[in-house]
């Protein structure tokens, strides 16, 4: 088979190439920019192009299939050649489904925990030597790539995104997988650019739902109330499992599962909840309630998911992917729960098409109210890039429902407030899906005063 990817370079759309290449296809790709980690990995397998641009000449007959990625746009020439050419254009969700029809295939949906919960069933698959593929959103501690996708594995895992699938498939991609077993972990607005109400986000759950195949099952957060409307309307033929937050302890800054007085690597209420529904899929997929047990004991937890980038005496300083409004609020209340003891400096990073949303900024009202210092940072270039009038200290403080919460607009002048507090007895949590405009988080952890 020979394959084209247009926008190689993006996360999903990387790893599938080098997936398919490992699987004895030819893969060609073109993007014009693609930075790390994706540029290495390309290197590696020697799919990384010659050269950035989009290149008609690449688009020949010969090609059996064109993966579109989200970063091309409408009139990218190698688009417009492939239709020219009549060839057949995918988009890598519709592509991951065409490469596993004849699998089961497990899609985890939902507003947040999706890469957690997925990466929990790859560690307890991967633990016990099961044979499988999958697509997930992070890197994973024991995986080399974040897709696998072979003839010989009987199922696939899929993290399930409802963002759109291509530039020119507007579904969401979650609506392609047609999934055996689902799980929806929760709903919360979010990607307003696409869906601009919350009633119009919430029927791609509906949707979803019914694209779960007849006989199938859907594993699901019963304290979710907007989800259990969802769930009790679908007349779906397939059999639904809600799930709770499991009975726990927290001892010494250690989460233990009860009855059986289990320690976990991970903490937090809504990791607990996602340990739930991991539970629930693996038991589907054949995994005993004894041998799940035994393999999550070791999960450390999916890259930027209250990731522990250091920790001395009583202070601990942890990164995580948090920027909608319900994980914002979640991961803080984690982190304060599990240390009750120390106050909690959190920063959170807006960036996305949403949160620069002025009336879905509303949507942050009192997510930070539990932390001692809550600091708020958008890079002053991200207004420019966007070309949306910059918040003010008043805006951002109004939404967030918190006149003591400190807003920046400035890499330097953070980082500065940062390394100019006291970190005794004080954790602190940054967090984001960019990067801060570059500040080394790593670096900053050793050197706060502690």
């Amino acid at each position: 088979m020979r394959i084209h990817f247009i926008a190689i370079g993006g996360s999903a759309m990387h790893n599938l190439a080098i997936a398919l290449y490992k699987k004895g296809f030819t893969v060609t790709g073109s993007d014009d920019m693609i930075f790390e980690p994706s540029a290495s990995r390309l290197s590696r397998y020697g799919l990384l192009p010659d050269k950035m641009g989009w290149f008609e000449e690449s688009i020949t007959p010969d090609l059996d299939a064109v993966i579109l990625g989200m970063h091309a746009l409408v009139d990218n020439p190698e688009l417009l050649r492939a239709r020219t050419l009549g060839l057949k254009i995918y988009s890598y969700p519709e592509y991951i489904y065409e490469q596993t029809k004849d699998k089961v295939r497990v899609v985890i949906g939902g507003s947040h925990g999706k890469t957690t919960i997925t990466s929990m069933i790859l560690h307890v698959l991967n633990y016990h030597g099961k044979d499988f593929d999958y697509l997930v959103g992070a890197q994973l501690e024991g995986f080399d790539t974040m897709v696998k996708v072979t003839d010989s594995a009987p199922m696939i895992i899929i993290e399930g995104d409802e963002y759109l699938a291509s530039p020119i498939d507007r579904r969401p991609k979650f609506h392609l997988y047609q999934a055996n077993i689902a799980v929806i972990s929760g709903v919360a607005w979010d990607h307003v650019n696409v869906f601009p109400t919350f009633e119009d986000y919430l029927k791609q759950f509906e949707i979803f739902i019914d694209t779960i195949q007849p006989g199938g099952i859907l594993i699901y957060c019963e304290s979710d109330k907007e989800l259990c409307n969802i769930v009790d309307a679908n007349q779906s033929l397939i059999t639904k499992t809600g799930y709770e937050i499991p009975p726990h302890s927290v001892k010494d800054g250690v989460t233990y599962l009860l009855p059986q007085n289990l320690p976990l690597k991970v903490f937090g209420d809504h990791n607990l909840m996602n340990l739930s529904a991991a539970k629930l899929v693996c038991e589907a997929v054949g995994i005993n309630e004894a041998d799940f047990y035994q393999a999550i004991t070791s999960f450390k937890g999916a890259a930027k998911r209250l990731e522990l980038l250091f920790a001395k005496n009583n202070t601990s300083v942890y990164k995580d992917f948090a920027h909608s409004p319900s994980k914002l609020k979640a991961t803080i209340e984690a982190v304060k729960s599990q240390f009750e003891e120390r106050k909690l400096v959190a920063c959170i990073e807006l960036h996305t098409f949403s949160s620069l949303n002025k009336n879905f900024l509303l949507q942050y009202a009192d997510t930070m109210i539990q932390a001692d210092n809550s600091i708020v940072y958008i890079d002053e270039k991200t207004f420019q890039q966007k070309k949306i009038k910059p918040f003010t200290v008043i805006d951002v403080q109004t939404a967030f429902k918190n006149s003591r919460l400190t807003f920046f607009d400035n890499a330097d002048t953070l980082e500065q407030y940062l390394r100019g507090l006291d970190f005794t007895n004080t954790n602190l949590l940054m967090m984001s899906s960019g990067n801060f405009g570059g500040i080394d988080l790593v670096k900053l952890a050793h050197e706060l005063n502690n």
